[in-house]
């Protein structure tokens, strides 16, 4: 226990980092970290640092192990699956790919193009930038491990029924005609070697950091100022945990908005440290990354209205209730 507890100090929240973070606030810039403007500074720089640092990591590793699994081959390993048994697997599969919202849904088009499930499909489609491995070990490194081991696992049960019940609905007639005719053609992998894998896992990291290094910018920037200039008597009238209306009003003010998963956990950390309850942070976070307005409209292009309609009600029932059991059962994971 000992040893994990380092490692989760020093490797994931990086209290070196921090250590010296003060130092430049305090030494070189000459100013409090125990005040508004020092520690304002202190955050913005500690969390951007970190988090960039463990997205590189995390994408570059994600990546190298995704280089195996081709958009191909997956749609190979999940066609060999029915049933219950292909939402888990299509869930799954979608913690292993590093991609927003809109990220996922060529893929989505490309699997239901290629004849797959459309449940498996939508449980693909929800878990794929709601539960990505990247964003659970920062979730652990900024909370707990309690907590993210446990969003995971709602993340992926919300993945399984939405997908299940889209699925059993047998909605195939509200997607678009053209997604079903745009037949993939199957190409044969060539063998890549161990170079190759690392070139691909770099050029990853290059295009998602190019991707969401405004979202980080910009999330802990409201971060560092919802942490030391708002204050927690103000946010507590809004998102306070007595206030039966702070998760629905988390999930519909995050939904109209669009930031990736990594841009939104310094403001859900800003959040909770002033006293917001987990179960309302993680709602708004996971109403930005699976149900963001642009994502919604991309989707829109590719399903109609009504498979559209039970897709975001799915989504958002699903949200609601995983933000009320947490901030509910908050006491077991802090």
């Amino acid at each position: 226990m000992i040893i994990f507890e380092w490692i989760n100090n020093q490797l994931f929240k990086m209290e070196g980092l921090s250590n010296l973070v003060t130092i430049l606030v305090e030494n070189v810039f000459g100013l409090n970290t125990q005040e508004k403007l020092g520690g304002s500074i202190h955050f913005f720089i500690y969390d951007v640092i970190k988090i960039f640092i463990l997205l590189s990591v995390l994408i570059f590793i994600i990546s190298y192990i995704q280089s195996f699994f081709p958009p191909e081959r997956t749609r190979k390993i999940l066609s060999r699956f029915n049933g219950i048994s292909g939402n888990i697997l299509g869930a799954l599969l979608g913690t292993i790919t590093p991609f927003c919202s809109c990220s996922s849904i060529p893929l989505f088009v490309g699997f239901t193009s290629a004849g797959l499930p459309l449940g498996v499909t939508f449980s693909f489609l929800i878990s794929s930038p709601l539960v990505d491995l990247a964003s659970v070990i920062l979730l652990g490194s900024i909370f707990n491990w309690k907590i993210a081991i446990a969003y995971v696992i709602v993340g992926l049960i919300l993945a399984v029924i939405g997908g299940t019940i889209i699925g059993k609905a047998k909605l195939e007639k509200y997607v678009e005609p053209f997604v079903f005719d745009n037949k993939i053609k199957e190409l044969e992998q060539e063998a890549l070697k161990f170079r190759d894998r690392v070139e691909i896992a770099k050029e990853q990291v290059l295009d998602i950091v190019k991707k969401v290094w405004l979202y980080i910018l910009i999330g802990v920037g409201i971060g560092a100022l919802i942490h030391n200039w708002i204050p927690e008597s103000i946010i507590s009238a809004v998102l306070g945990k007595d206030n039966w209306y702070s998760v629905p009003l988390a999930t519909f003010v995050g939904i109209p908005m669009y930031a990736d998963i990594f841009g939104t956990l310094p403001i859900a950390e800003a959040l909770v440290l002033k006293g917001v309850g987990i179960g309302t942070a993680l709602a708004f976070m996971m109403a930005v990354t699976a149900l963001s307005l642009p994502s919604l409209i991309m989707l829109s292009k590719v399903v109609k209205p009504k498979l559209l309609i039970v897709f975001t009600v799915i989504v958002t029932i699903g949200i609601l209730i995983i933000g009320y059991s947490f901030d509910t059962f908050s006491y077991l994971l802090l």
